[in-house]
């Protein structure tokens, strides 16, 4: 696996967070280094691709069973975002220019994969009067053709300084999930996603429900970044009031000294718990342990989701 860039590492001059100390991980929270064939295999379709990947970008953790079972979150219009937000690993900077050529390669990886389910995600391009959805668009489509018996997630920017078609662009090109991070509470967002708001996130999951009622919507957090449980517990019924279907939850994990503290870490038992809260309050499905992430186990939850909703329509 190639060496993570750091965001200070490339651009000296974004390097502005103060130094934070990394404390122990917990046993619950390791994991070995990858060294399968498979993880191989995956990782030369994608270098051949000249795919950038979240997977090495945001140094997740889990990149090592992921790749070893040939599933990838690929990242596509770049490896260089328009914003810095204190949790994240990806540089901060001027992007490039998008390149027409992505969507087509993506759907080729996908393909010679042979993924059964893929998760399409993004930097975030502000610098773009669309954000990038007609990017996103051209890339479900040619998914679609390349692979149409995959099904397609995608994790997409919050399109806050675009208008409101762009959205309506990535929804017309009907994804089977639509995901987009809530990241945290609303209490953290000035330090850990200051150039993000809360509600126009909420706001636009439900706005994908409102266009199209078929497509599962999806949203994440973080914990251990200095929440509560009360807090955690607003934001679980901010998401259900915005119909979302599937709540991701897991521990934040600070990339370098440079980034946002750990402010503690939660133990799998904590996690239980909010699990069964959330199943409480109405989620269709819910992925809550220290390592999940957003795309972990996509493909798995993605059938039990729809599972969920035939065996609740069968209720209804």
């Amino acid at each position: 696996m190639r060496d993570i860039r750091l965001p200070e590492d490339r651009h000296p001059e974004k390097a502005h967070r103060p130094d934070n100390p990394q404390p122990k991980k917990p046993s619950w929270i390791r994991v070995k280094a990858p060294t399968s064939e498979g993880y191989r295999e995956t990782r030369d379709i994608l270098r051949a691709g000249k795919l950038v990947t979240v997977c090495e970008e945001a140094g997740c953790p889990n990149v090592g069973e992921c790749w070893s079972a040939r599933h990838a979150t690929m990242m596509i219009m770049g490896d260089i975002c328009t914003r810095g937000c204190s949790f994240c690993n990806i540089a901060t900077g001027k992007p490039q220019a998008l390149d027409s050529f992505e969507p087509g390669r993506v759907a080729h990886a996908v393909a010679t994969l042979g993924l059964k389910h893929v998760v399409i995600t993004s930097v975030d391009r502000d610098d773009l009067e669309d954000g990038g959805a007609e990017h996103f668009a051209q890339t479900i489509r040619a998914i679609r053709h390349r692979a149409p018996g995959t099904t397609i997630e995608v994790l997409t920017p919050d399109f806050l300084k675009c208008a409101p078609a762009a959205l309506e662009t990535v929804v017309e090109a009907r994804p089977d999930v639509f995901n987009h991070n809530l990241e945290t509470v609303p209490g953290l967002y000035p330090t850990v996603r200051p150039g993000a708001r809360y509600f126009h996130s909420l706001r636009l999951l439900q706005r994908v429900k409102e266009l199209d009622s078929t497509l599962f919507t999806k949203s994440g957090i973080m914990v251990g970044l200095g929440e509560d449980r009360q807090g955690v517990g607003q934001v679980m019924d901010d998401m259900r009031a915005a119909d979302i279907d599937f709540l991701t939850i897991g521990q934040y994990l600070q990339p370098t000294p440079k980034h946002h503290a750990v402010e503690r870490f939660v133990t799998p038992e904590e996690f239980e718990g909010y699990s069964k809260a959330a199943y409480g309050k109405g989620f269709l499905m819910v992925s809550a342990t220290p390592l999940t992430r957003s795309s972990y186990h996509a493909g798995a939850d993605f059938a039990r989701l729809r599972a969920a909703r035939l065996e609740k329509l069968g209720r209804a």
